[in-house]
């Protein structure tokens, strides 16, 4: 998966990262916040692997469907149709409350960190699938200020849509005088980061918080029928900033 690097890490000057399952423990969060319509349907068999490939097909269908929609209000649609999909009951108040509950969704615990260590040698930006408050409602988890936040509320659209890479590129070179060929692409999913990032040449690491490199699991990530090659391949945000350092 990973080729053998062409250039080493202290030659990208940007970090644009994916936030929500990198930074963010989404799968947890997801998870978590599903729990009072399972608890109330008294199901035993909607296991976490089963509910997060659910949710996965589900938020990829409403995402293409509903573009323009705000990330809580698709989330509460998802919920909704988790529901149906389980056969079992839910309301608007649950629903809503799945919406809302982007607030609460974790951090990985190696990221603060590992973020304030990679501000001291790259500009970090931000390139996600949420809404504006939602990131802020994040961000101030993750222990740094990044140098430029783009929400799928900014562009209108959702990854892997090839509107939200283009917004991502005009917006750095325009506003920060970036380079396509000074951004290292830095995301855990396959399907909404490192396939589009491959289209517009980007360089890429991989954060594989799932272990699919090792065999693991899809979890809340869409399936790509073919994973695209990377440049770099940390299991960890802390293992890319050990390495990055390890360069000096």
């Amino acid at each position: 998966m990973a080729r053998p690097p062409t250039r080493p890490l202290a030659d990208y000057t940007t970090l644009t990262f994916d936030c929500y399952g990198t930074l963010i423990d989404w799968e947890s969060g997801i998870w978590d916040a599903y729990q009072p319509l399972i608890a109330a349907s008294g199901r035993v068999d909607i296991t976490r692997a089963k509910a997060l490939v659910s949710h996965a097909g589900l938020e990829s269908a409403q995402q293409t469907a509903t573009p323009g929609m705000l990330y809580p209000e698709l989330l509460a649609r998802v919920h909704g149709s988790f529901a149906h999909h389980c056969g079992i009951e839910t309301t608007s108040e649950m629903d809503a409350g799945f919406g809302a509950s982007i607030a609460h969704w974790p951090a990985f615990p190696d990221t603060a960190d590992a973020l304030r260590r990679l501000k001291q040698h790259y500009k970090l930006v931000i390139l996600s699938n949420v809404d504006r408050a939602g990131f802020a409602a994040s961000n101030a988890k993750l222990g740094v200020a990044f140098d430029a936040i783009y929400t799928a509320e900014d562009i209108g659209s959702y990854k892997p849509t090839r509107r939200n890479f283009e917004h991502m590129l005009e917006r750095l070179e325009a506003d920060h005088g970036v380079a396509r060929d000074q951004i290292l692409h830095t995301a855990q999913s396959l399907f909404h980061d490192h396939v589009p990032a491959t289209a517009f040449g980007l360089a890429r690491a991989w954060i594989d918080r799932q272990g699919l490199s090792k065999g693991g699991a899809w979890g809340a990530t869409a399936e790509v029928p073919e994973r695209p090659e990377v440049d770099f391949l940390f299991p960890t945000m802390a293992a890319m900033a050990d390495a990055v350092e390890a360069e000096g």
